[in-house]
């Protein structure tokens, strides 16, 4: 990444979540445990859905993509944080630093487009039917993954590019456990001004259009299930939204919590906490919400098992 010419700093410090270093081994384990549940059980999804015919739906296909996303996710910020947690010195390079910067924009932002993608979907299943297959084609499945892909990658470049242009002179420790917009900046002796206006314009027009999307989608299923006289039929239609709708509100409750007013708030633990929520909890959860609470992904599975014993005992 191309730095100012006043740029003295080399190197950040990340301040992580403890100095006290047997928390830190205790935090390792437990974070360890958490990412391997991310990796094993994502995975475990994406393989699931392509394997199982009847889960060959738009729906699912939506799934297996956030699932996708919530590795890269992850995996852009974890593998750092848990090397770090085993480090007395928590360092990370000018360009490590850019880098998973980028990255997590780049993932966290697709996941907000994704996320108003999945709720569209519904809204079509539920409030039309008839016309599901036809305006849920492949086609328009994959046009919408492009826009949101592309909609993460843009809204990341744009940042990194203009947070490589800022020089720092120091100090260079990072109030947090990874590389993030806000802390960074305001690292800088350089007028941040732009990047400020550009974190304003772009992270609000983003939570604004995919809000609105899910906002909207979700007020007509409503309508549509209380039009639903049959009760098995509403129960069957509330199912395929609650997962979804739980997905949703602990990603953009968590997210509204970070960045809410941050500034103005003096406990940095309680932001560190509700980063690693963010960062490294959630994605963990997905696969959890989906297949436990529906029923589709636990049939799909249990066939899978049925047929791995059968296989056993062959």
């Amino acid at each position: 990444m191309p730095m100012g010419n006043s740029s003295l700093v080399t190197e950040f410090m990340l301040t992580g979540l403890t100095d006290l270093p047997q928390l830190q081994i205790a935090l390792f384990a437990c974070f360890l445990a958490v990412y391997a549940f991310t990796l094993v059980g994502n995975l475990g999804m994406i393989v699931l859905i392509k394997s199982s015919p009847q889960l060959h739906t738009p729906m699912y296909f939506f799934l297996s993509n956030l699932s996708f996303l919530d590795i890269c996710y992850s995996s852009s910020v974890t593998p750092k944080f848990l090397s770090d947690l085993l480090r007395e010195k928590k360092v990370i390079s000018f360009a490590h630093c850019f880098t998973q910067l980028y990255f997590y924009a780049a993932f966290a932002t697709t996941e907000c487009y994704l996320l108003a993608v999945m709720a569209y979907d519904r809204y079509i299943a539920i409030c039309k039917p008839l016309l599901y297959f036809a305006n849920m084609s492949q086609r328009k499945c994959i046009q919408l993954i492009v826009i949101s892909y592309g909609a993460g990658i843009v809204n990341a470049l744009v940042h990194t590019v203009a947070a490589s242009r800022l020089n720092f002179c120091g100090p260079n420790i990072i109030n947090n456990f990874y590389c993030e917009g806000p802390p960074l900046f305001a690292l800088s002796c350089s007028d941040i001004s732009l990047n400020d206006t550009l974190m304003f314009v772009f992270v609000g027009f983003n939570m604004m259009a995919t809000s609105l999307t899910i906002l909207t989608s979700y007020s007509y299923i409503l309508i549509a299930l209380l039009k639903i006289r049959a009760a098995k039929s509403r129960q069957k239609a509330f199912s395929t939204c609650t997962s979804h709708l739980m997905a949703i509100s602990i990603f953009y409750g968590c997210a509204s919590f970070m960045y809410a007013q941050r500034s103005s708030r003096q406990n940095h633990h309680l932001d560190k906490m509700a980063s690693v929520f963010y960062v490294v909890v959630i994605p963990m959860l997905n696969p959890l919400i989906y297949s436990l609470r529906n029923q589709e992904v636990r049939s799909a599975f249990r066939k899978k098992l049925g047929k791995v014993a059968l296989l056993w005992h062959l």
